[in-house]
């Protein structure tokens, strides 16, 4: 009878296991992208002016950016959010980085906002090379005048960016090692590496990259760990500094405004 009872606990356990791992691995997507299509304030809002723009994708998708330009002649930033939302919810940070007087083009990945499509990781790829090509092609700013700037999920986008065209700096800004590393530090049940169809290997693409890079990362982000910040920075064969900051995952740029933007200003200018 007590063996009885065992077995049966046991075969539960493993078609709960089973279960859970199978809904898990049916709805990945879900378990990387949170969009908002749903448009909250814009630029104008909080008194800075901006192009809302719309340009195409290799594969035909429309994307939404705005363009928010500075008086000073400096690197324009293209801004690769993380997985949430869109770009009204970026606000804040977007006039922090407007007042280091830089232009700041930042884009909603499909599926974001008002892009069209759904996101994909090979997709979100497109949307950041497309958003490169805009400001190249439409606004005559050229790579080398672009600083690659990515922020969490944004950050191997950014990356394998910044490889491809070689710009004028990137920043990674509270981002992992590799969606599989981070999956497989939260789920440690479950076979994440060997099931997950997507990658994000920013230690692969930051391997390849050349422009001067700049890692930013709170020791208090409970939801990508310090140590990825640490194993980024080993990875790369660039120039490189770290900004270590205060402040959780989504508000470290405020906790440590201060630091944050002293180091922006010195990583794009060049100036203490």
């Amino acid at each position: 009878m007590v063996i009885r009872i065992i077995l049966a606990a046991a075969a539960f356990i493993v078609i709960f296991y089973a279960v859970i791992a199978a809904k898990k691995f049916l709805n990945q997507s879900k378990y990387i992208y949170f969009p908002s299509r749903d448009m909250g304030p814009t630029p104008q809002d909080i008194g800075l002016d901006y192009e809302d723009l719309f340009f195409y994708t290799e594969d035909h998708i429309k994307i939404n950016g705005w363009f928010v330009p500075a008086r000073k002649k400096r690197p324009t930033l293209l801004f690769l959010h993380g997985n949430g939302g869109n770009i009204s919810h970026r606000l804040e940070l977007i006039q922090l980085l407007h007042h280091e007087d830089l232009p700041v083009f930042i884009i909603d990945y499909r599926g974001y906002g008002k892009s069209q499509g759904q996101p994909t990781e090979r997709g979100t790829y497109l949307d950041a090379q497309a958003a490169m090509d805009y400001l190249e092609y439409q606004k005559g700013i050229l790579p080398q005048d672009v600083v690659v700037y990515g922020r969490s999920l944004g950050g191997p986008i950014a990356a394998r960016l910044a490889a491809a065209k070689n710009p004028a700096g990137l920043i990674l800004d509270s981002t992992f090692t590799s969606i599989k590393d981070l999956g497989a530090e939260r789920y440690p049940l479950l076979p994440v590496r060997r099931f997950l169809r997507f990658s994000y290997d920013t230690v692969h693409f930051i391997a390849k990259v050349q422009c001067p890079l700049l890692i930013i990362h709170s020791r208090e982000d409970k939801y990508v760990p310090y140590h990825h910040a640490q194993d980024l920075y080993a990875k790369a064969k660039t120039k490189k500094d770290l900004l270590t900051i205060k402040g959780g995952h989504n508000d470290g740029f405020l906790v440590s405004a201060a630091a944050y933007r002293q180091k922006l200003h010195h990583f794009i200018t060049g100036k203490k």
